[in-house]
C-alpha cells in the first residue's frame, strides 16, 4: 500500500508560529505478517495492497511560541544578573543595558571602556592608566565588576575575547551583589561550551600598528560533554607616543550534562596584560577663579606623552578557575552553586604630571611604583523554587555567599610621604629622563572574610501586577596590617541591603515600574585598600536609589526603556570644617536623572543601540573649609549634564552593510571642584562609522572608523591633571573567518 504526500522536514521548528496548508502525508508501509498495521484513515482498511490513496487536504496550525532566546541581534530579552533568576528584562524594575555579541563585533569592541561608549548614564574614566574605571550616575568605581554574577575584584583591565555579552546594571545592586554596586555594576557573561559547533578566527589591523588575533573554537565531544576554547593575542601601539599594549589570554571551558536536569560548567583562564600606564596631559593654569577655570593643556597635541613612557610599565597576570553546577529536582527545587578562584599579580610604575602647567609654561612631576598580589575565593549557593498561595505565584530565591580575599600591597615613592619629583620641566618638552623609587611608602596586608545570606521573592500578583522584594545581610570582617608600623586594624561591618519593586503591565508588551534599593561600601573602599585608623570606626557609606520607569517592547526585536531616578549618598567621609586634622561623616551627595535607551531592529535591515541621559549631580553639604572647601551645590566629577549616543547599522543587501554612530556629551569637571581649583573638560560630538562585507558564509570583512571629523577633545580623566586626549581619526580593519 502506498500513500502520496509531502514530507515534513525533521528540523522544522514552530518558533514564531507556522501554518502548513494543504498538507499531504506520505507514509510508505510494507505489511510484514499481521503485526504491522497503520491506521491513518478508515479508507485504508478497505484498500487493496500496493494501491495508491491520496489523503484529504488538512490544515494544521501550531500556536506561536514565545521567543525565549536571551539575545537576538542588538536586543536582549532576558537576563539573570539583576535577580539571579532567568527573567525577562521587561519584568525587572531597573534600567539595564546589554551590549550583545553582535554589537561587540559590529563596533569592534575589545575593552570595557569601548563596550560602554553607547550606554546612557555611564562614563568611562581614566583609572590612572592602569585599570578599568567607570562613573555610574555620578559615582566612581573600580570594584563593581562581575563575571557570571561573581565578583571580579582587582584593579586591572579586562578584555572581552571570552565574553558573550556585557550587562550594565544602573543603580545600587547590593541585594544581589553585596558591597559596592553603589551607582551600578558591570556583569560579563562568559562564552560557554555548547553543542552547536563554532570555529571562528578574528584578525584585526589598525592605525598605529594595532594588531590583534583571537580565536573561538567549540564542539560537542559526545551527547553529554561539550568543549570550547577562546584565545587572544594583541601587540599594538597607540596614537600616544611610546604607549604600547601587549596581551594574550586563553580560556578553555567544558560543559557537562549527565542528565537533562543537571548541568556542570568548568573553565580556567590565563590572561597577561602588559601596557604603558598613560595618565594623559595636565591642565592649563586658569588662575583658579570661577570665570577662568582650568582647561586641558594643548589637547590637540594628542601624541605628547607627559613624563616618560619607558618608566611607566604596567603588568597584570590573572589566573582563574570558574565552576558551576546546577540541578533541577523533581520537586521543583533548583540548586545552583558557583565557585570562582582568582589569583591576580599586578605591578605598575608611572611618571605623571602632578600639577597644572604654570603661566611660565612649566610643570612638575610625580612618580611611584605599586605592587599588588590578590587572591579571591568566592562561593555562591542559590536555591530556586516556585510556590503558590491562592492565586498568587512566587518565584523564590534563597542564597548564600562566602568569600575570602587576601591582598598584599607595596608602594615605592621618590621620598617617604610624597610622590613629588623635584625636577620642574618645560611643558613644551615634558620629558623626565629618570625617576627615583627609593622609599617604601606603604607595605600592607589585608584579609577580608564575607558571609552573606539573601532572600528574594518575585511575585506574580495578577496578569498585570508583579512585585519583587529582597533582603541581603552581609557580614564583612577586615583584618588590615600596616607592615611598616606593625599596626593591626580589625573592623567588622554588618549591613542589610533591601530591594523592593512593583511592576504594572497594562498590556503584555509594556511594563511600568517603581524600584527602591540600598547598597553599602565599607570604609576599606571598593578595592579594600584605604582603611586607616581614622576611618576604621566609621559606618560604611550608604547609597539609596529611588527609580521609576517604563519598558516597551515595540516589536519582538525592538525595546525602549525610560527611567527617572534619584540616588543619594550618605555617610561620606570629609574633613571637619572646625578641625582639619579630624574626619567626620556627612550626608554628602545626590544625583537626579533621566535615562532613555533603545536597542534592537527598526526594520529587518536597520539595527540601533543608544540613548540619552540627563544627570544633575551635586554635593548636598559643604565638605572641608577654607580655600580647599567643596561647597554645597558643587557639581560632581565626570558627570555631564547631557549625554547622547546612537549607533545605527543598516544592511544594504545580503553582502554589504554600513554603520554610523554619534556620541556627544556636555561639559564636565575632571575632578570634584573646590573653591580654589577646578578643571573643565569641554563637551564634544564625535562620529564613528563602519563598513561590512559578507562575502560568503565563512568570510566577513569590516572596517571601523573612529572620530570621522578628527575632532579635538578630552576623552576622560583621573583628576585635574591626568586628562586623556581623545584619539584623532583612526581606523581598524577586521576579518572574521569561520572554518
Amino acid at each position: 500500500m502506498q500513500f502520496i504526500g509531502k514530507q515534513i522536514p525533521a528540523n522544522q521548528q514552530p518558533n514564531d508560529g507556522f501554518k502548513v496548508s494543504k498538507l499531504k502525508l506520505a507514509i510508505h508501509s510494507v505489511l510484514i505478517g499481521t503485526s504491522a498495521i497503520l491506521m491513518v484513515n478508515p479508507l485504508i482498511a478497505s484498500a487493496e495492497p500496493n494501491s495508491e490513496i491520496t489523503l484529504e487536504v488538512v490544515d494544521v496550525v501550531a500556536p506561536a511560541l514565545s521567543d525565549t532566546r536571551p539575545v537576538k541581534g542588538y536586543n536582549a530579552k532576558r537576563s539573570s544578573a539583576s535577580t539571579k533568576t532567568d527573567t525577562e528584562l521587561r519584568d525587572v524594575p531597573q534600567a539595564i543595558s546589554v551590549i550583545t555579541q553582535d554589537q561587540i563585533k559590529d563596533q569592534s569592541v575589545q575593552s570595557i571602556a569601548e563596550a560602554v561608549r553607547y550606554v546612557p548614564g555611564v562614563q568611562a574614566a581614566q583609572g590612572e592608566g592602569n585599570r578599568d574605571a567607570l562613573i555610574f550616575r555620578g559615582n566612581a568605581t573600580t570594584g563593581d565588576f562581575f563575571l557570571d554574577g561573581v565578583r571580579d575584584d582587582v584593579q586591572t583591565y579586562r578584555d572581552v575575547y571570552n565574553t558573550d555579552r556585557v550587562e550594565v546594571l544602573k543603580g545600587p545592586n547590593g541585594m544581589i551583589f553585596g558591597r559596592g554596586g553603589a551607582g551600578g555594576a558591570i556583569n560579563r557573561v562568559s562564552k560557554e561550551a555548547g553543542w552547536d559547533p563554532i570555529s571562528e578566527v578574528t584578525a584585526s589591523y589598525g592605525a598605529y600598528d594595532q594588531r590583534r588575533v583571537q580565536a573561538d573554537f567549540g564542539q560537542a565531544i559526545n551527547d553529554e560533554v561539550a568543549f570550547r576554547i577562546n584565545a587572544v593575542h594583541e601587540n599594538s601601539n597607540s596614537y600616544r607616543d611610546g604607549v604600547e599594549l601587549k596581551r594574550y589570554g586563553v580560556t578553555p571551558t567544558i560543559t557537562v550534562k549527565p542528565t537533562d536536569k543537571t548541568k556542570i560548567t568548568l573553565g580556567v583562564e590565563y590572561f597577561k596584560d602588559e601596557h604603558t600606564s598613560d595618565r594623559g596631559v595636565p591642565s592649563m593654569n586658569g588662575a583658579g577663579n570661577s570665570t577662568l577655570k582650568n582647561r586641558p593643556y594643548k589637547i590637540g597635541d594628542t601624541d605628547q606623552f607627559f613624563g616618560n613612557a619607558a618608566l611607566s610599565p604596567n603588568e597584570t597576570e590573572t589566573k582563574a578557575l570558574n565552576a558551576m553546577i546546577e540541578h533541577a529536582f523533581d520537586s521543583g527545587l533548583t540548586v545552583r552553586n558557583r565557585l570562582r578562584y582568582a589569583d591576580y599579580d599586578k605591578f605598575y610604575q608611572n611618571v605623571f604630571a602632578r600639577n597644572s602647567v604654570t603661566n611660565a609654561d612649566t610643570v612638575q612631576f610625580g612618580a611611584y611604583r605599586d605592587e599588588t598580589d590578590r587572591k579571591n575565593l568566592i562561593n555562591q549557593t542559590d536555591l530556586m523554587f516556585d510556590i503558590k498561595t491562592g492565586a498568587i505565584e512566587h518565584k523564590m530565591l534563597l542564597g548564600m555567599e562566602l568569600a575570602n580575599q587576601e591582598t598584599y600591597g607595596k608602594r615605592y615613592q621618590p621620598t617617604v610621604g610624597s610622590t613629588n619629583i623635584a625636577t620642574v620641566v618645560s611643558a613644551s618638552d615634558p620629558f623626565i629622563s629618570a625617576a627615583s623609587f627609593a622609599a617604601l611608602a606603604t607595605n600592607v596586608k589585608s584579609n577580608v572574610d564575607v558571609a552573606a545570606f539573601y532572600l528574594q521573592d518575585q511575585i506574580l500578583l495578577t496578569q498585570k501586577w508583579q512585585a519583587i522584594v529582597g533582603l541581603r545581610h552581609d557580614k564583612f570582617a577586615t583584618d588590615h596590617t600596616n607592615k611598616l608600623t606593625n599596626q593591626d586594624i580589625n573592623v567588622s561591618d554588618s549591613f542589610i541591603s533591601p530591594r523592593a519593586g512593583l511592576i504594572f503591565k497594562p498590556v503584555q508588551a509594556v511594563s511600568l515600574y517603581g524600584n527602591y534599593s540600598i547598597s553599602y561600601v565599607p570604609r576599606a573602599g571598593d578595592q579594600l585598600t584605604s582603611l586607616t585608623v581614622t576611618n576604621s570606626s566609621f559606618d560604611p557609606e550608604k547609597f539609596i536609589n529611588y527609580e521609576v520607569g517604563a519598558k516597551w517592547d515595540a516589536n519582538p526585536n525592538l525595546s525602549f526603556t525610560a527611567a527617572v531616578y534619584k540616588l543619594e549618598r550618605e555617610k561620606v567621609a570629609a574633613t571637619d570644617p572646625a578641625d582639619n586634622t579630624r574626619t567626620i561623616l556627612i550626608d554628602g551627595q545626590e544625583t537626579k536623572g533621566i535615562e532613555l535607551s533603545v536597542s534592537g531592529n527598526i526594520t529587518d535591515k536597520w539595527s540601533i543601540f543608544g540613548g540619552y541621559a540627563y544627570q544633575d549631580g551635586e554635593i548636598t553639604k559643604q565638605q572641608g573649609a577654607g580655600a580647599t572647601a567643596i561647597l554645597a551645590g558643587t557639581a560632581l566629577a565626570q558627570t555631564p549634564d547631557h549625554t547622547f549616543s546612537l549607533w545605527n547599522r543598516y544592511n544594504i543587501n545580503d553582502t554589504w552593510g554600513v554603520a554610523l554612530g554619534v556620541i556627544t556629551r556636555s561639559d564636565m569637571y575632571a575632578q570634584l571642584p573646590s573653591s580654589s581649583v577646578s578643571t573643565i573638560l569641554p563637551g564634544y560630538t564625535r562620529f564613528d562609522a563602519a563598513v561590512y562585507g559578507k562575502f560568503s558564509e565563512k568570510l566577513r570583512l569590516q572596517v571601523n572608523l573612529e572620530n570621522l571629523t578628527n575632532k579635538e577633545y578630552a576623552l576622560y580623566a583621573h583628576n585635574n591633571n591626568n586628562i586623556t586626549p581623545g584619539s584623532p581619526i583612526t581606523g581598524r580593519a577586521t576579518m572574521i573567518y569561520n572554518f
